[in-house]
């Protein structure tokens, strides 16, 4: 936990330093990093390798204080220096984040961004379910209680999907548990097991649990992580959201043409020095898209999962923008880092 707090404090270092020379010819973006997880480091890579700057850009980015307190449950506690205020949130043109909690969060709350999602770095489940070792099977599940981080969150679309698929009831076989996926709710008994990410089932032996279940077997499309722009701030900084994207792919060819960059980052911010460990983790960033296209079926899944009024109100189409990728993709850009 010590090294992943470590990758936290050098995060926002490490952005600006790789700029800094030149960071008055660079076009300045804060952007908003809306949780602690593996499909972070691809922008850390940008940092680090310079392709933030290649494409003229100076980022600064930032954890965000729902973040920030949601991973401290966990006991990993983020510098208080680290954490964007409320008012850098907002105002950030650029969040990373999955798109159920930012479609449920547009269609529920009257003082959240309006965002359009114009790519999709994780469009297939590959959260897991952590589990007190008193449970063997999935099956074991029912009538238990199962821990998510919020309403409207990747963690909740997966756990709603996951009833789906076993043909359950949130009202009769289980529990779902906002404020859940933490090591704490499941130590205190709060939670008998919680939908996870990598950076919390790669812990569950340290801290006494078992990673019970994969989700990736059970084949849910998913509105997960990727790229959500403010939508006016969009109409007029096309082409600054356009060089965004291109560093955001770049990143990923190279974490995928060049696996040590993705072990010495695992190393170096996240202190994971064994081989399984980085093994299961890199199988990570080679299973995500070479195209990152906005991930249409997982916005559909999360149309009709949660389903309110004003979510009806608009079709798919409404939360994403698949200009961008289309464009780098006929353009012959993204095969191109593919086959240097």
């Amino acid at each position: 936990m010590k090294a992943v707090l470590r990758f936290l404090l050098i995060l926002v270092a490490t952005t600006s330093a790789v700029v800094a020379s030149r960071a008055e010819d660079l076009t300045r973006i804060d952007v908003a990093l809306g949780d602690v997880s593996l499909n972070k480091v691809a922008f850390l890579v940008a940092a680090d390798n310079g392709i933030y700057a290649k494409y003229d850009l100076h980022i600064h980015q930032f954890i965000t204080k729902n973040a920030a307190s949601r991973i401290s449950r966990s006991g990993i506690n983020v510098p208080q220096s680290f954490i964007g205020t409320d008012e850098e949130d907002e105002r950030a043109p650029i969040s990373i984040g999955g798109g159920s909690p930012l479609i449920v969060s547009m269609t529920t709350d009257a003082r959240s961004t309006d965002r359009v999602i114009i790519a999709t770095t994780d469009s297939t489940a590959r959260f897991h379910i952590i589990a007190s070792k008193a449970l063997s099977s999935v099956d074991d599940l029912k009538g238990k209680r199962l821990g998510y981080s919020s309403y409207g969150s990747v963690s909740h679309l997966m756990a709603l999907a996951f009833l789906r698929q076993k043909g359950w009831s949130a009202d009769d076989d289980i529990s779902l548990m906002g404020e859940g996926m933490a090591y704490s709710a499941l130590k205190q008994g709060e939670v008998d097991a919680f939908i996870g990410s990598e950076i919390y089932y790669t812990m569950a032996d340290k801290n006494g649990a078992k990673d019970l279940v994969n989700l990736t077997d059970y084949n849910i499309p998913l509105a997960g992580s990727g790229i959500n722009v403010e939508r006016k701030w969009l109409a007029a900084n096309r082409d600054t959201a356009m060089r965004f994207v291109k560093a955001t792919i770049e990143a990923y060819a190279l974490m995928k043409s060049d696996e040590n960059v993705v072990r010495t980052a695992l190393a170096k911010w996240y202190g994971i020095h064994d081989t399984k460990q980085q093994d299961d983790m890199y199988a990570q960033v080679v299973a995500s898209p070479e195209k990152p296209y906005p991930a249409v079926d997982g916005i559909k899944l999360v149309k009709s999962l949660f389903n309110h009024r004003e979510l009806r109100r608009y079709e798919a189409e409404h939360f994403y923008d698949a200009s961008f990728v289309t464009e780098l993709d006929k353009s012959g850009f993204i095969d191109a880092l593919y086959n240097k």
